[in-house]
């Protein structure tokens, strides 16, 4: 009995460490830019309209709103209604709609700017100019052209880095920097005009050869080094097929800007695109392709929460758990 015992320790500890050799490692690093879903309930109109609560509102704001009267959402709403009519035609059409779903969304991005603008304007004039961001960021060192440094070539690397990049966010050309474009200097992985830029350090970050492609092994390696004399583990043997079968889309052994592209900023489903042609559709009483302020206001439920719909959502799933 007591061999059967040892045996079964024996290959629960295969199993375990198959398992463990199998997984790529908590570190490893993920340079793909997943596009999140907007709200973590299903979307089920006939059960309630919690998923387009927060995919209009936010995941918090939403519950805020749970909070407030049917009068104070109303009221919230038609506000809300002011800022996403942007052109002031009264009228909400989808891709204004649209943009206000993928804003609230990446609300913590706007935040996070918010937070760090005074940092940067220093002469608080609603701008942030390439020279105020230069200043503050690298001005005690690059005065003495990083020469006390030590990895002053690090620093001038950054430096022309940040710079090229500034120069994609910006726009109209002036090197001073909206709130909208310095946001996009700061994610840059979020404005689909950013995405050349994205390739390029991207390339830049693991072509170690330097011939502007991604080989296999500079793929993997970006990922994986290995200790000298361990076996390749499973995952790391995964990841290669994954590139010669998925990544590799043309077949010749590396992957190019355009294959980079697919890679780490890939196509996903537009949760955004659906949300608000289906809040558009639900409140489109006249079925023009657009909706006024009233028409919202009337589909007021779908669109926001109050006290009176959670009784009413706790009403119906009491009934349904009977």
């Amino acid at each position: 009995m007591a061999w059967q015992k040892m045996l079964y320790s024996c290959c629960l500890l295969t199993v375990c460490l198959t398992y463990v050799l199998a997984k790529p490692p908590p570190d490893k690093k993920d340079r793909v830019h997943h596009s999140q879903d907007l709200s973590d309930h299903p979307h089920d109109d006939k059960q309630d309209f919690q998923y387009d609560h927060e995919a209009f509102l936010g995941k918090e704001e939403a519950k805020t709103f749970d909070q407030l009267t049917p009068e104070e959402s109303k009221q919230r709403l038609g506000k809300i209604v002011d800022r996403i009519d942007r052109d002031g035609d009264g009228f909400v059409t989808q891709p204004e709609l649209k943009d206000w779903i993928k804003h609230t969304q990446n609300r913590y991005i706007y935040e996070n700017v918010d937070k760090n603008w005074k940092d940067y304007d220093k002469n608080s004039d609603g701008h942030i100019a390439w020279e105020e961001f230069k200043n503050a960021t690298y001005g005690y060192y690059e005065g003495e052209a990083f020469g006390d440094l030590e990895n002053k070539e690090t620093y001038k690397k950054m430096l022309a880095r940040d710079e090229r990049r500034f120069k994609a966010a910006d726009k109209d050309g002036d090197m001073i920097a909206t709130r909208e474009e310095f946001t996009a200097f700061l994610h840059p992985e979020e404005f689909d005009y950013m995405k050349d830029v994205v390739v390029t350090e991207t390339i830049e970050d693991i072509d170690k050869n330097g011939d502007g492609f991604v080989g296999v092994e500079e793929y993997l390696g970006d990922m994986y080094s290995p200790d000298s004399g361990e076996p390749e583990p499973d995952w790391v043997r995964t990841e290669r097929q994954q590139f010669l079968d998925f990544r590799d889309l043309n077949k010749d052994g590396k992957m190019d800007r355009n294959e980079i592209g697919h890679w780490i900023l890939p196509p996903d489903y537009d949760h955004a695109e659906v949300e608000s042609k289906h809040l558009l559709f639900e409140s489109d009483k006249d079925k023009d392709d657009k909706i006024t302020k009233q028409e919202i206001l009337d589909n007021w439920n779908m669109f926001v929460g109050s006290q009176a719909t959670n009784y009413g959502e706790d009403l119906t799933k009491e009934h349904d758990e009977l």
